[in-house]
């Protein structure tokens, strides 16, 4: 059975913005390597519209960027949405019954499965669904934003810590 695990970059007051800090190089390869070993993807809109950015190789990217393209490309997507009517190669779209997908999607793959966008994780969180928490911990400070924890917050417990790049600390919770 797949594991469902909601992992994101976070400032220290708690807040996701893509566009306010950027993983370095040292942690840049490792969601690089991550993106490689997962069993897929499970994407918000807004997230996976965001993402989309990789479908298409652009010529001043890095090799670590082409890299992290392709293995993003190679994984299977599913895309919760109301709005969207279709989604790109490799992924499909979820429809209504979201806790019957999810709860499919687990039983039929092995591995781990990215939840992206933490008002996704929010649903899955409250539908008792996520297995571990990740937060990447930039020593940034926002005041504003979309907070990791968007919906409910679990209890959790500490299992994991450790230092990802100069400046930037892995923590990883399980639900208690």
């Amino acid at each position: 059975m797949a594991r469902l695990v909601f992992g994101m970059n976070q400032s220290l007051d708690g807040y996701v913005d893509h566009t306010e800090f950027a993983p370095g190089p040292t942690l840049f390869r490792h969601f690089v390597e991550q993106a490689r070993e997962q069993a897929g993807s499970v994407y918000g809109r807004k997230i996976y519209e965001l993402m989309r950015y990789w479908e298409n190789d652009q010529p001043e990217w890095s090799e670590d960027e082409r890299a992290f393209a392709a293995a993003w490309r190679n994984q299977p997507k599913w895309v919760v949405s109301r709005t969207l009517t279709s989604v790109g190669p490799n992924a499909t779209l979820v429809g209504d019954d979201l806790e019957g997908a999810i709860r499919a999607i687990k039983a039929e793959r092995q591995g781990e499965i990215e939840v992206a966008g933490p008002d996704l994780a929010g649903t899955l969180t409250e539908l008792g669904l996520i297995d571990e928490y990740r937060i990447y911990l930039h020593p940034v400070v926002l005041g504003k934003g979309t907070p990791y924890f968007s919906g409910p917050r679990p209890r959790l417990r500490l299992v994991a810590h450790e230092p990802m790049d100069d400046d930037v600390i892995r923590l990883t919770y399980v639900p208690v």
